[in-house]
Parts: structure tokens; C-alpha cells; sequence
């Protein structure tokens, strides 16, 4: 079977953009917050949301909530890579923002 590589762009041109900003929340930190409803579920996701929500102090990135296609939900925090348990956006909303100030803290 051949797959053409404008199929997985036609399909992505119904995804509806739910939430994108630029936050300044420092002298040196920001969060960008990132949602999109797909008309389907992402590889690896039972949900049909791509998001990425991170937090970048002094231009690194210390803290980021996303869902890479064949990673599934996934937490970045420490160094570390962890599994998340995403359930709606607003509670992805909330889990990040405790997040965020946990670090400020």
C-alpha cells in the first residue's frame, strides 16, 4: 500500500487549535501552553489531543507536559521522562500549573 505524504497533512488541517500563548512569568521564564483537538486520536493516545505545555527558565526547558506520536503522555521534569496519565485538558491544565510552582518554590 503507498501511502502519500499529503494525507497526514490533509488529515491534520481539521484539527482545531484550542489554546496557544506566551506566558512571561519571570524576568528569565515563560510557559508556552499548546492544545489541539484532533478529529482522531494521536498514535499512541486513546484521546484525540496533541498538546505540549512547557516551562523555559534562562532558555532551557525544565518542565514540559506533552504527547510525542509513539510515546504516548509523557511528563519531562528533573531530567526525567515520565509517564502521565492525561484525562482532560483542564486537568492537564491544573497538573502543569502545580508543577510549575512546585519549581518556583
Amino acid at each position: 500500500m503507498t501511502v502519500l505524504p499529503s494525507v497526514g497533512i490533509v488529515a491534520n488541517m481539521a484539527a482545531e487549535l484550542l489554546l496557544k500563548e506566551h506566558l512571561v512569568i519571570g524576568e528569565d521564564a515563560f510557559v508556552e501552553l499548546i492544545i489541539w483537538r484532533l478529529p482522531s486520536p494521536a498514535m499512541s493516545s486513546w484521546h484525540a489531543f496533541q498538546y505540549r505545555f512547557a516551562l523555559v527558565v534562562e532558555g532551557k526547558c525544565v518542565l514540559c507536559y506533552d504527547n510525542e506520536p509513539g510515546k504516548g503522555d509523557q511528563k519531562h521534569y528533573g531530567g526525567k521522562e515520565i509517564p502521565y496519565e492525561f484525562t482532560t485538558p483542564g486537568q492537564l491544565m491544573d497538573d502543569f500549573w502545580r508543577d510549575v510552582e512546585k519549581w518556583r518554590s
